[in-house]
């Protein structure tokens, strides 16, 4: 069965360019009424303009679409709520949130200023806790709502020069999280998607032939099905160049250490115990390591 989003409204954070531009055009190819948001600033974040997000808006026009630009800036919570607002005036509910919105001040930690990097927390962070929140109250009120957070291998794993985005990325994970679980009454389902695209974020990082493969078309069909009706929710799903995989969070069984042996010198003893791979599970709570632990405990003291 083919994924739509008739009736169905869409807003798009960045989506002047790049992977946003893509995720707008073909969320609207799809049915769906598309708020094309985008600052209109460069790679760093600085400066501002609407010319990126009108040549998209009438891109989807030309196609038989409807879209509307937003220039706000996901950092102002102001903005952010007058964006939402002009799409519930014109279209009455806002049924898909596409966090997408991000900037780069890539320098080591050494290197880098905490100015740069409390501003990369700003937009990539609190820009999407911003629009999130905003977003969040119709979502609960129409029962329904589908949100997707980008985040980065670079948060999951660590990328070199990138801290200040790592530590955002990766904090986004952490709302998703606890969102996933106060949104399941409500419809509302949030899910990650960790990109590899060629884009001007990633431009000249890249040989060539890789670069060409790594197409923003080939990234949004994670998009589209994370803010589909049968979506599932709380996944973090990676996408490039056409492959596809989810990344987990998970710990290992774990194991309880006698009362003696409860010391640095016992864990560093156990440690091949410790952190065996094998029974490794995925929580689906933090409430869950707590269970573990003291299960883990009684046992061993059976």
């Amino acid at each position: 069965m083919s994924i739509r989003y008739d009736g169905k409204v869409a807003i798009v954070t960045g989506s002047g360019g790049g992977l946003g531009r893509c995720h707008a055009i073909e969320l609207a190819k799809r049915g769906a009424r598309v708020v094309v948001n985008d600052l209109g600033g460069s790679v760093d974040g600085t400066g501002a303009g609407s010319d990126a997000a009108q040549a998209v808006v009438a891109e989807i026009e030309a196609a038989g679409g409807e879209a509307i630009a937003n220039g706000a800036n996901v950092a102002r919570y102001d903005e952010v709520e007058a964006m939402v607002k002009q799409a519930v005036d014109k279209w009455g509910r806002v049924d898909i949130l596409v966090n997408n919105a991000g900037i780069l001040r890539d320098k080591s930690f050494a290197k880098g200023s905490l100015d740069d990097f409390k501003l990369v927390l700003d937009v990539h962070l609190m820009g999407t806790v911003n629009c999130t929140k905003a977003c969040w109250e119709t979502m609960r009120e129409q029962a329904y709502g589908r949100v997707v957070v980008t985040t980065s291998s670079s948060g999951l794993y660590g990328n070199f020069g990138q801290t200040n985005y790592g530590s955002a990325k990766m904090g986004v994970i952490g709302m998703m999280n606890t969102l996933a679980q106060e949104g399941a009454k409500y419809n509302i389902k949030i899910n990650a998607l960790s990109p590899t695209a060629g884009t001007r974020m990633t431009e000249g990082l890249l040989p060539d032939e890789a670069f060409e493969m790594l197409t923003p078309e080939t990234v949004t069909p994670a998009v589209l099905y994370l803010v589909s009706e049968d979506a599932p929710t709380r996944t973090i799903l990676a996408a490039g160049a056409g492959s596809f995989a989810v990344a987990r969070i998970v710990e290992s069984a774990g194991k309880y250490l006698a009362p003696d042996e409860q010391t640095p010198e016992g864990i560093a003893a156990h440690w091949e115990e410790i952190a065996a791979t094998e029974g490794e599970t995925q929580p689906g709570a933090g409430a869950e390591q707590t269970v573990k632990m003291v299960t883990l405990a009684m046992e061993g003291k059976g």
